[in-house]
């Protein structure tokens, strides 16, 4: 007890003698683990190392909620930004390549000028009508040998398959049967009509390998080609018939 009593005099005594020494190497070492602490924080966060779990339980506590909250924000952030929706097909007709553009467009002129010639004279003519089926069903043969032609070089998307292939025919098909019931003015017509239907919806939907401003122009010339056979039907209903029938001689 005593040899106990006497050692705490003596270092009791070597603090009075040497405050200033002692305080500032205490602080020295607090200052330094301070700055350890704040630095392993910012370097590494997210992996707080063992022995401040393992001597001071207050920090690491600190660190679990600093670990925690830019985690959380993270997810947040992510659950937030969601891809764009990528717009419809129509969208990229400004892209496509203005030589394609206006080639076209002076090809819908065929489809287009018939039935005006029509309606600017208030009579039918069925010369123009058939002109204007003819050109449709060749069209249709058009878009066949395009979907032929993407399909065989080696580096594009189409590859030469019997999906592509028995599509690529299809429009031909219809094209044909056109000129075969060509007599039936109206039905032949309506048979062109619904080929450019399914070719574009083939195309479209079910082989969706085309760029998409080359979609944007099958949309268009479709439509286009539509609504002026309807305005040719609508005319015919509408007003007198004039001029002879193709395959009549005068």
């Amino acid at each position: 007890m005593l040899h106990s009593i006497q050692k705490f005099s003596q270092a009791s005594s070597k603090m009075l003698k040497y405050p200033f020494t002692v305080g500032l190497g205490a602080s020295r070492r607090i200052n330094t683990l301070s700055r350890k602490i704040s630095l392993e924080q910012n370097i590494c966060p997210l992996f707080p190392k063992p022995w401040l779990f393992l001597s001071f339980p207050v920090y690491t506590s600190k660190t679990q909620c600093y670990h925690t909250s830019p985690c959380s924000f993270k997810k947040k952030q992510k659950q937030a930004i969601l891809p764009a929706r990528s717009p419809s097909t129509i969208t990229y007709l400004p892209d496509s390549p203005k030589p394609a553009l206006y080639v076209t467009l002076a090809g819908l002129i065929p489809f287009v000028a018939p039935p005006l010639v029509m309606v600017m004279t208030k009579t039918y003519i069925p010369v123009l009508a058939f002109t204007q089926m003819a050109y449709g069903a060749s069209f249709l043969s058009f878009l066949g040998g395009v979907r032929w032609g993407f399909a065989l070089p080696e580096s594009s998307p189409a590859k030469p398959d019997f999906l592509n292939l028995a599509n690529s025919m299809a429009p031909v098909v219809f094209s044909w049967f056109a000129f075969l019931i060509s007599e039936r003015l109206s039905e032949a017509i309506v048979t062109v009509v619904i080929g450019l239907g399914v070719a574009l919806h083939t195309e479209v939907f079910l082989l969706p390998h085309y760029p998409n401003w080359f979609k944007a122009l099958r949309i268009v010339v479709t439509l286009v080609a539509f609504f002026s056979f309807i305005s040719t039907l609508v005319v015919k209903d509408i007003y007198p018939e004039k001029g002879l029938k193709p395959g009549q001689v005068e």
